[in-house]
């Protein structure tokens, strides 16, 4: 992989993160809690989002969100 394409993909990546981030603020999730989240590119070019170690109740809070958010584009 050319070292432009790393470059695409790790802001791809990098958003994605911020955009997850940014989700967790507004749940009202301090900051500590997710900490672990980090943006990565594999060898093979495919932007992720590592979320690391979550407490649970923050997934139960993310979870939740979903369901609400799914429910209302019904």
């Amino acid at each position: 992989m050319d070292m432009q394409t790393w470059r695409d993909r790790r802001t791809r990546a990098a958003d994605a993160a911020e955009a997850i981030r940014a989700a967790l603020a507004v749940l009202g999730v301090p900051e500590g809690a997710w900490t672990g989240i980090r943006p990565t590119v594999t060898h093979n070019g495919h932007a992720y989002v590592h979320l690391g170690m979550l407490p649970a109740d923050v997934v139960e809070q993310m979870a939740e969100a979903m369901r609400v958010s799914k429910a209302s584009v019904r």
